[in-house]
């Protein structure tokens, strides 16, 4: 980046000051990851120069594609159409599905394309309460999400913690819903598609399936699909999926036509063609025997750190995971997610604080943390680091206001990660 320190240095010191927290300190938020270089190389690639609205492919009378003639507005497309197209056949071969839009700029606006493309304002649509593990785009009033519709949210149980499907379908048939959202942002259990599919034809509405937390566990097949039960499926394509960060849609024929009208023109101009030149990569490296094994070790890490959350006295919600995240209940330790967030930064651990089901604190505070595995295992750690690295949040949060403490641990966390370069033989920035 030599031209970049040259022309900026203000804008290159703040990211090799990236470059040094991302190399220097464990990552634990359950929704970031490390891309691959290969990803990163087609993101920062002469694609961001190139306008092209509209999509690779002419949509007929009859609704099929025609990819011989484009649908773009601009000339001068033939090589991002090639990228697009490698993205939309991979999604699809990936996953299943019968259409695939690649375009979304983020899982926000995926899912905002597919309430516009379903629902009209005021309608009525089911999704999982904020505080028990949703997402803002899942009804909140503050989000687009909530301002535009009837939102009902439903819940966990309070003694189980997880989703009880039959109280849900009682509420739908209470509440007729035209469309319920289903997946979650900080929700450790499997999720039965089946069972919100059944609920979804009792009323007779739309079901959409928020991925964005799980789509590389799907792809691997260490979560069940949501693909086969779903009319619409939203996801980000970091995350789990280890990609750039945007946002893609899969779904049936049926509906793709009004879902690609919605993204573009409704909600989107220009795709940003780097990023979708991005999105190919990883849905590639998704595809390979490496990527399910990586998937598998996500599963296995955050199983194994749950186990030692618990050794050390630490509440789990639900009682453990079934995916890469888990809550972490603090209460017990007399420190709130707020607390602990800042505390462990010092210390080198990055977290996020989080509400719990049914939390006393406020959503600026929280009662507990949210905590993942899929950048730990990106970069090569197991079952020992996994029980080293719990023993140090544990020894932070037990003295947290001690400053020494904290050096203490950011310390070990140092020597910790320099064993587990993000890039084999790549020198941390000095």
């Amino acid at each position: 980046m030599a031209g970049l320190r040259e022309v900026d240095p203000e804008v290159f010191e703040a990211i090799e000051g990236e470059v040094r927290r991302q190399t220097d300190r464990l990552e634990l938020i359950a929704s970031e990851n490390f891309t691959s270089e290969a990803v990163r190389e087609a993101v920062g690639s002469v694609m961001t120069n190139k306008y092209a609205e509209g999509y690779p492919f002419f949509r007929k009378k009859d609704g099929s594609l025609s990819w011989e003639r484009n649908g773009r507005y601009y000339g001068g497309c033939e090589f991002v159409d090639r990228a697009e197209r490698l993205a939309i056949e991979r999604a699809k071969a990936l996953f299943g599905a019968e259409h695939a839009n690649v375009q979304p700029h983020s899982g926000s606006q995926a899912n905002m394309a597919v309430y516009f493309a379903l629902l009209k304002p005021g309608d009525r649509y089911f999704g999982l309460e904020l505080s028990h593990g949703g997402h803002l785009t899942h009804g909140h009033p503050i989000s687009f999400s909530g301002m535009f519709f009837d939102v009902v949210h439903y819940g966990v149980d309070q003694k189980t913690e997880v989703i009880d499907y039959a109280a849900l379908r009682t509420l739908a048939l209470e509440k007729r819903p035209k469309l319920i959202m289903a997946g979650a942002s900080a929700y450790p259990r499997t999720l039965d598609f089946a069972a919100f599919r059944e609920i979804a034809d009792a009323v007779g509405a739309r079901l959409v399936v928020d991925m964005a937390h799980i789509a590389g566990l799907v792809a691997a097949g260490m979560h069940p699909s949501p693909v086969p039960h779903s009319d619409a499926v939203t996801t980000t394509t970091h995350k789990t999926l280890r990609g750039p960060r945007a946002g893609m849609i899969l779904c049936r024929e049926a509906v793709a036509a009004d879902i690609d009208k919605m993204v573009f023109p409704g909600i989107q101009g220009g795709p940003l063609m780097h990023v979708i030149a991005g999105k190919a990569v990883c849905l590639k490296e998704a595809s390979q025997p490496a990527f399910r094994e990586y998937q598998r070790k996500i599963v296995e890490n955050a199983k194994l750190m749950a186990e030692a959350f618990k050794r050390h006295g630490f509440r789990l919600v639900s009682g453990g995971t079934d995916t890469h995240l888990m809550l972490v209940d603090l209460r017990q330790k007399n420190v709130t997610g707020k607390a602990a967030e800042l505390g462990l930064e010092k210390a080198g651990i990055t977290v996020n604080k989080n509400t719990i089901p049914f939390d006393p604190e406020k959503p600026f505070i929280a009662s507990g943390i949210r905590v993942g595995t899929p950048a730990l295992t990106t970069r090569g750690m197991g079952a020992a680091e996994i029980e080293r690295i719990v023993g140090l949040i544990d020894r932070a949060l037990s003295d947290i206001e001690n400053e020494q403490n904290l050096q203490s641990v950011r310390k070990e966390v140092e020597e910790l990660c320099a064993a587990f370069p993000l890039v084999k033989g790549e020198k941390r920035p000095s």
